[in-house]
Order: C-alpha cells, then sequence, then structure tokens
C-alpha cells in the first residue's frame, strides 16, 4: 500500500489539509505501508513563499511523518512537481498524438464571450466541452496547416481532454461506493497550461502512476473531477493500475452549514490552521491550533473523529491506537461539523493525563518565558492545584498568577464591600495571632487547626473564611483556602492577610465617594 498527501504550497495548510494528510498516514501504517509528501507546486502564480515549510511543520507538530518526500528522499522521486514538469509534457503531448486531448487557442476574452452566449441562450452549465468546442478556436476547428502555423510561431496555447461523447462512467469508490458520470456533463479540462506547467489533474494523474500510489485519499471536492482523472488513466493505457479512491466527507462549519473556513475561525474566535502564520497583511495573519495552547496529541485525536468513528464507545486514542483501530469503511459519507468544544474536551482529556512532574516542566518554562523564575516545589504544587481547571497548558499562567505573584494584584470588589463588615477585621486578626504560632502548613493539618479554633471562638464559618480567601487571592472563587496558604508557606500567608484589611477598606472607601 502507498498513499500520498500533496498539497499546494499556496498559503498555510487547512485543518481539513491535516485531517487528509491523517487518514493517509493512518491508512498506510495500519497496513505496513508507504506514506509520502508530495508538493504539488505546478502552480507557480499561486505560490507562497513560506508554505512550504508550514506544511512540514504542522505535519511534524502533528506527529505525521512521512515515509518518502521532499526532505526524506525515496526511489520514486523528485517530490517537488516543478522538479518533474519535463515529464509531463510528454504525456500531454502524448493524448493530443492519440487524439484524446487537443490544443486550444481561445483568449480569456473569447471563452468569457462563449459562455455569456451560452448563458444567454439558457445554457447555464455552461462550459468548454462537448457542446462548444466545435465552435472555438482549437487544432479541432483548425485544419493542421493552421495549427502547424501557431505552434511555430510560438503563440500561446493550452491543451485540453479531449472528453468523448454520450457515455456514462463508473467509479468505485471506497467511501462513497459506485459514482457515476456522463461525459456530456464533463468539460475539456485543460490539463496543460501556456506557462508550460501542468495543471492538477494531468500531473496527479502521471505522479499517482510513476510512484505507484494505490490509494487516493482526499477531499470530496475533488470527486466531481474523478471521472477526468479517469479517462487519463484510459487515454495514458493505466487503467489496469489505476489507484483505488476514497473522497472523504467536508469539515462543515459551527452551525453545520457549508465548509469550514478561515472565516468561521474569524466569526467564531477559534484556530482553523494548525500553526500560526504571518502574512503582510494583518488580516490575512492567524493564530494555530499550537499557540492557542492545543496539544498535537489532542487536535490528532479530535481530527480523526471529524469523519470516522471506530465503532465503539472509546474516544480517546493515542497516535498507535489510532493506528491500530482506522479502516476506511468506518469513514462517513456525510460532513462531520466542526465542535470547538469538543475539540477543547480533548485538550483537557490530554492535560489531565500528563503527570504532575511534565505539567510542572511546562509550567516552568512557560513562567520562564514570561519572565518569572519559579522554583520546582512550587510549582509541582502548583500544576497539582490547577491541573483539573484549566482547559490548555498556557492558562496555567493566568489560573492561579496571584500564587506566583508576590502579592495579591487584584480584588474582586463586589466581594470585598459585601463581605468585610462588622467584626470581620476583628476575626481575622484574632486568627492571625494564633496562625503566626502554628508552624504546620499542610492542608489537612491547616483545616483541622481552623476549624477547631472557630469552634472554640464561637465562631461560623462564614464568619472567617470571606476574609481568608479574599486575602489570599483577592476572589470569593478558587482553589481551598489550606492548599493556598500551603502553597504560599506560612510568611507569605500571613503577611498578604495582615494586609489586607487596609486595601480593604480602602476598596470600601472608593465606593463611598
Amino acid at each position: 500500500m502507498r498513499v500520498r498527501f500533496a498539497p499546494s504550497p499556496t498559503g498555510a495548510l487547512h485543518i481539513g489539509g491535516v485531517r487528509t494528510a491523517l487518514y493517509n498516514y493512518l491508512l498506510a501504517k495500519k497496513h505496513g505501508g508507504t506514506f509520502i509528501l508530495r508538493i504539488e507546486d505546478t502552480d507557480q502564480k499561486r505560490y507562497v513563499p513560506g508554505a512550504e515549510d508550514y506544511i512540514k511543520s504542522a505535519l511534524a507538530w502533528c506527529g505525521i511523518s512521512p515515509d518518502e518526500g521532499p526532505d526524506q528522499g525515496g526511489d520514486f522521486g523528485p517530490y517537488r512537481q516543478s522538479e518533474r514538469k519535463d515529464m509531463y509534457a510528454q504525456y500531454a503531448f502524448q493524448l493530443v498524438e492519440s487524439g484524446n486531448a487537443y490544443y486550444a487557442f481561445d483568449s480569456p476574452d473569447e471563452i468569457e464571450a462563449m459562455r455569456q452566449a451560452q448563458q444567454a441562450a439558457g445554457n447555464q452549465g455552461a462550459r468548454y466541452g462537448v457542446d462548444t468546442r466545435m465552435g472555438m478556436k482549437n487544432s479541432l476547428t483548425f485544419s493542421a496547416e493552421e495549427t502547424k502555423a501557431w505552434l511555430d510561431e510560438g503563440k500561446p496555447y493550452t491543451i485540453r481532454l479531449r472528453i468523448p461523447e454520450d457515455e456514462t462512467i463508473t467509479v468505485n469508490d471506497v467511501i462513497r461506493n459506485t459514482v457515476s458520470f456522463e461525459s456530456k456533463e464533463l468539460d475539456d479540462k485543460v490539463i496543460f497550461k501556456s506557462d508550460g506547467m501542468p495543471t492538477y489533474h494531468l500531473a496527479n494523474v502521471v505522479d499517482d502512476h510513476f510512484m505507484q500510489i494505490s490509494h487516493v485519499i482526499r477531499g470530496e471536492e475533488w470527486l466531481s473531477s474523478t471521472g477526468h482523472h479517469v479517462y487519463l488513466y484510459r487515454f495514458l493505457g493505466w487503467e489496469d493500475t489505476m489507484p483505488q479512491f476514497a473522497h472523504l466527507p467536508l469539515i462543515l462549519a459551527p452551525e453545520g452549514k457549508g465548509k469550514l473556513s478561515k472565516r468561521h475561525g474569524k466569526k467564531f474566535g477559534f484556530p482553523v490552521f494548525p500553526l500560526s502564520w504571518e502574512a503582510e497583511k494583518e488580516e490575512d495573519s492567524f493564530t494555530g491550533f499550537k499557540d492557542a495552547g492545543y496539544l498535537p496529541e489532542a487536535l490528532v485525536n479530535f481530527l480523526a473523529f471529524l469523519g470516522w468513528n471506530p465503532g465503539t464507545e472509546q474516544e480517546i486514542f493515542s497516535l498507535v491506537e489510532l493506528v491500530e483501530a482506522f479502516s476506511l469503511d468506518r469513514i462517513n459519507k456525510g460532513g462531520a461539523r466542526f465542535d470547538i468544544v469538543k475539540a477543547k474536551w480533548y485538550n483537557q482529556q490530554y492535560i489531565l493525563q500528563m503527570t504532575d512532574e511534565e505539567l510542572a516542566e511546562a509550567y516552568l518554562s512557560m513562567a520562564k518565558n514570561a519572565g518569572k523564575e519559579l522554583n520546582a516545589d512550587f510549582a509541582l504544587k502548583y500544576v497539582r492545584m490547577f491541573k483539573e481547571r484549566i482547559e490548555f497548558l498556557p492558562d496555567l499562567l493566568t489560573a492561579g498568577s496571584f500564587l506566583a505573584d508576590d502579592e495579591v494584584s487584584e480584588y474582586d470588589k463586589k466581594s470585598v464591600r459585601k463581605k468585610w463588615k462588622g467584626d470581620a477585621e476583628a476575626v481575622l486578626n484574632g486568627y492571625l495571632d494564633v496562625l503566626a504560632q502554628e508552624d504546620n502548613f499542610e492542608p489537612v493539618h491547616l483545616e483541622s487547626f481552623t476549624k477547631e479554633y472557630i469552634e472554640q471562638n464561637g465562631l461560623s464559618f462564614g464568619a472567617l473564611f470571606p476574609g481568608l480567601r479574599l486575602g489570599l487571592s483577592g476572589s470569593l472563587k478558587g482553589p481551598s483556602i489550606f492548599d493556598m496558604m500551603e502553597i504560599l508557606g506560612k510568611e507569605k500567608s500571613i503577611a498578604r492577610l495582615k494586609n489586607a484589611p487596609s486595601k480593604f477598606d480602602a476598596i470600601k472607601e472608593e465606593a463611598n465617594g
């Protein structure tokens, strides 16, 4: 089994492309086959510098490693179409000589005029093909002498595939079963452009043949062109070795209508590309899943389920487990709605699977990059405290930033005004007097100690706890009071609580004007 992922370097790799690469990779690895990366860069007008490197980096981040490709090499290279262009011309001219293709000399304006005339006559599906080609400027309507003169003068031309009249062509798609095309509904696709480069249609067929591709797994948008590709295999005499086709369902927008696009990411505020991309124009730049805080393992797991399911209740799969479980017959025919909430859930599940030590190491690294040096003991206690409260690793920097800082920088003013009243200050100060004599700051001991203090002094939990929580963290929400006291330590905890009353009073005075 030999499969390929063949993106065009015309910009950043969309998340749908990553899924296509993933399914190809999983199928190849499941059957001990070969996964190939081929760069289809024949459209030089749309070529974007840096796009090829982006594609490679995105696949590497996701753990989707090619066995053959531009960097890996292999026995079937080159793996960039621009480096294979001499061979495409050979087969384009071969098709002309066999009568299965022809030279076309029409200008873009002449083609547009034909389409407008067809539409005016009620033919809304106007195309350059069976119904119109004999009224156009091409080697079918020119004499042999006229055609030769045109070519000898070096005038521009394209080569178009000559689609037979009134045939039904059938394709056995692995996912969609039998798919039929009526030749009269197919246009005479350009297969060789005036710049001397092939179009996708010719190049991918030639490359798939000579790279001995066994399965072509690609997006649903290419299904409509498959009839043309089958004709190319037939006309070139390669039909017996034609690969099996499998056309993947679309990844749909969150509302379930239309293909997921960059526009939806902008609208709903989530990434639709694996890595961030910086373009010349700010509106063309975006943040990718990596910089948004997603783990690659979580993204891969999420993407695998966008159009495929294992037929079991299991949802969490490592890449190795996905290889073992994957099969084309479990891919859905219908589109898969992109659910960013589910993507976040996957990310959270993978964070929960990380060891405390792994999380602490990641946290220390992020904190250092943010200019904050923390010790390993603090980091380990910190991540244990917030592990179940975060969806993304960068959330660790903000989830409990009040604990990593020297002082509380922000207080919930509404809660302060509501809770800091009556004898709250006297209650807090009384507790601090006995807390100062206590050296054991383990959470279980502190909780027992504090409850005993409350009971002995005839207090209620509501009389002391709000002041403690606000003084330690600035909020009534968050981790356990006693966990916070342990991680802060005795000195810092008491210092915060002693400084809190003056800050609370200032907040109340500000409110009173």
